[in-house]
């Protein structure tokens, strides 16, 4: 049986410096506030048009019918680092996503909501509306601003690579297969770094972005972001609402140094 001992007791020392390692890691990410007194943080400012709620504990986005919105968290601009994003989706094509490296410009335009939609009773745009909004895009109003001046890390299963959950919004694929956020609470790790953007999505490398390149593909139509701005290696982050019925939960926004990383 003594054999047995030590052995037990390599396993308590093993699982007692696992969980030291583990606990010490966890201190280095540091929340941002989501939530202040039953309502969205302060610091999170939203444009354009929807909203966010506290729901559950976490915030949900409450999409408009007259078009984008876009939560900045304005307190501070991020450099190198890495952000976690914890999230879950209603359906598994409830679009959302985060953005990056927003230019201190977006901040111009908290009262400038741009264009907006009206829909039929189906929901859809009416042709005059797309119209306004396309106009509105190129002018670069409000969360337009963002779309232009940003990177979006999509949150929206199906469709292309370019276009998925986790991707480089239009401009660099995730890889694999579909990731259905549906079944619970997600993680998406987003780590800036210089000019390259990487995306981790629960513990996978799926994306890996260096915005130096010359190769980017094509900007196919007028809502994908522009391709000549240069996005700052230090900026904003901030969180989309689309259209009415892409209904998306945040639980957490962290961040750690990049030296911190695993």
């Amino acid at each position: 049986m003594h054999w047995i001992t030590k052995f037990s007791k390599f396993l308590l020392i093993a699982f007692t410096s696992f969980a030291a390692v583990t606990q010490a890691a966890e201190k280095d990410w540091q929340p941002l506030p989501l939530i202040s007194g039953g309502d969205v943080d302060r610091n999170w400012v939203h444009i354009g048009y929807g909203k966010f709620v506290v729901d559950e504990g976490a915030i949900r986005t409450d999409p408009a019918p007259e078009g984008l919105g876009l939560l900045v968290y304005k307190k501070e601009k991020l450099g190198n680092c890495q952000i976690r994003v914890v999230f879950k989706t209603k359906e598994l094509a409830s679009n959302s996503g985060v953005y990056v490296r927003l230019d201190e410009g977006i901040l111009k335009e908290l009262n400038n909501p741009g264009a907006k939609y009206e829909r039929d009773a189906n929901g859809k745009p009416s042709a005059a509306s797309s119209e306004l909004m396309k106009a509105s895009s190129e002018r670069e109003d409000g969360i337009w601003y963002g779309v232009h001046h940003g990177y979006e890390v999509q949150i929206a299963a199906g469709g292309d690579p370019s276009h998925g959950t986790g991707s480089i919004y239009s401009l660099s694929p995730a890889s694999g297969p579909v990731k259905d956020a549906t079944g619970g609470w997600k993680t998406m790790i987003v780590t800036l770094d210089g000019p390259k953007i990487y995306v981790d999505y629960e513990g996978q490398r799926i994306t890996s972005f260096d915005s130096r390149t010359t190769e980017l593909p094509p900007r196919r139509i007028w809502w994908e972001p522009k391709r000549e701005h240069k996005r700052p290696e230090t900026g904003y982050i901030g969180l989309q609402t689309h259209d009415p019925k892409d209904i998306v939960w945040f639980k957490e926004i962290s961040v750690r140094p990049l030296d911190k990383r695993g």
